[in-house]
């Protein structure tokens, strides 16, 4: 168990509200079908945050052609028609050309498939270099999803990763990856409370001051067949912002990390687009290092999509699980990288963590060092609620085919965690150990000097700045 009280306005959060409902959501299908439920429901306002958006997005997983309410943009302007007082606004992060190229120059195009009623704009107000990563929907001030996942036409996948389905395809028919995402759905005051979040960045990127919806009389948008994970608890929302003239960076996601890492006692289950922070893995290695830390777990991409990632992010997760097993003297230590039944390898793009069974973290945020208040990020935190070991038996339990209740008989007959993965035999082929691959000087150059990966604004534009984690690369290299 960790020590409570890890959430601490003002500190590790911005701030504590309660929620009705909550419900963890794995992968885009769960998701884009919620999302949708909730939308078509909605009465006053829909605000989405995000960092990517493709009207073309495919809400559903089907192999025919698509009825209009399954594609993003034509469901979106239907709601509008027919329900026209409806506040449909959406922000997303204008990318630089160079990254929308590689995503068809959307969204820097999608304003021309939305009807004019609805509210587009692009944000350019990020400092050079960072981006506005948040992902957050929130509809009526009463219900949110936040986490990993964009609406963007490669993002669909549903639990069970399927081979080369026919509707894991672009526009143009070239088939993506499976991937894996994680969103959290929250009902009640947080869901307000993210509503005048979504405003306050309206405002900061247009300059027009939003309303908060009229609530006429209790409503509940929570979609039927959702699961409900966790029912009225506290749920803590935390940001990442890059300084600022008037005002300094906020790094509220990378003090709680610490602070978990430093006190959990169990168990350190990690999901994560990117392993690259400098103090985290440091902070990890220390808790490895002890004769009685805790076991920590580490799902990650066998292999980044794009070359640019490959280039960055990827040398430095390769230097950053090299100097975490360096350090694991008490065998405590696994990395998977998950696949299909066939042996494809899972983009993971979750953005998922667990310490112990006392504290359950979904986001934007990644764990790299540009995520810590460098980019623009937000997640959810919930605290000493029941139910948080179950949903990890279940998120290990997704990526070998198995129900959550299936691992958790499993995990009972060894006795730790990484013992019951250790002896999943055949299951486990599809959680496949990750070893790290050899990092040559450039990509050793790359990743002390942190090139991509800033962990700063005066970082970002100040090369001389990034000497710090010279020493730890040597270290992780084994020079």
């Amino acid at each position: 168990m960790i020590a409570p009280h890890l959430l601490h306005e003002g500190e590790t959060c911005t701030l504590i509200a309660m929620a009705e409902r909550a419900s963890v959501l794995t992968d885009a299908a769960q998701y884009f079908a919620a999302a949708k439920a909730a939308m078509a429901r909605a009465e006053h306002s829909i605000t989405l945050l995000g960092w990517d958006f493709d009207p073309r997005t495919l809400l559903e997983p089907v192999s025919e052609i698509p009825r209009d309410d399954m594609v993003l943009s034509l469901f979106l302007n239907r709601l509008i028609k027919a329900r026209p007082t409806l506040d449909i606004r959406i922000l997303i992060w204008k990318m630089q050309i160079a990254i929308a190229a590689q995503h068809e120059f959307f969204p820097l195009r999608s304003r021309s498939w939305l009807d004019p009623a609805i509210r587009f704009h692009l944000d350019d107000t990020a400092p050079a270099g960072a981006s506005r990563h948040e992902k957050l929907l929130v509809i009526d001030d009463t219900l949110a999803f936040c986490g990993g996942s964009d609406f963007g036409r490669d993002r669909l996948d549903v639990k069970s990763h399927p081979d080369r389905p026919r509707w894991r395809a672009m526009p143009d028919g070239a088939r993506y990856p499976a991937r894996h995402d994680v969103m959290l759905c929250v009902e009640g005051e947080i869901a307000q409370a993210l509503g005048a979040h979504a405003r306050a960045r309206w405002q900061e990127a247009t300059g027009e001051a939003v309303a908060a919806p009229v609530q006429r009389e209790a409503h509940s948008l929570w979609p039927a067949g959702l699961p409900i994970h966790f029912e009225k608890i506290p749920v803590a929302m935390l940001r990442a912002t890059p300084a600022t003239p008037q005002s300094p960076a906020l790094r509220q996601g990378e003090l709680l990390y610490l602070d978990a890492i430093r006190r959990a006692r169990e168990i350190i289950y990690l999901e994560n687009q990117y392993f690259t922070q400098s103090r985290m893995r440091e902070a990890l290695a220390q808790r490895l290092e002890e004769p009685d830390g805790p076991q920590v777990v580490m799902i990650c991409t066998f292999q980044s999509p794009s070359n640019f990632d490959r280039a960055t992010m990827d040398s430095a997760r390769d230097l950053f699980v090299a100097r975490l097993k360096t350090c694991d003297r008490h065998n405590r230590l696994r990395v998977y990288a998950p696949h299909t039944k066939k042996d494809h390898p899972i983009i993971v793009h979750s953005k998922m963590a667990m310490f112990d069974d006392t504290l359950l973290r979904i986001g934007s945020s990644n764990l790299n060092n540009r995520s810590c208040g460098y980019d623009t990020e937000l997640d959810l935190a919930i605290e000493d609620a029941p139910g948080i070991a179950s949903l990890r038996d279940a998120a290990i339990g997704h990526f070998i085919g198995w129900n959550g209740e299936a691992f958790a008989a499993h995990a009972r007959l060894y006795p730790t965690l990484i013992v019951a993965l250790d002896a999943l035999g055949a299951a486990g082929m599809r959680l496949k150990p990750y070893h790290p691959k050899p990092v040559g000087l450039l990509g050793r150059i790359i990743t002390a000097w942190h090139l991509g990966d800033p962990y700063d604004v005066a970082e970002a534009w100040r090369p001389w700045r990034r000497q710090k984690d010279v020493i730890a690369m040597s270290r992780a290299s084994g020079r």
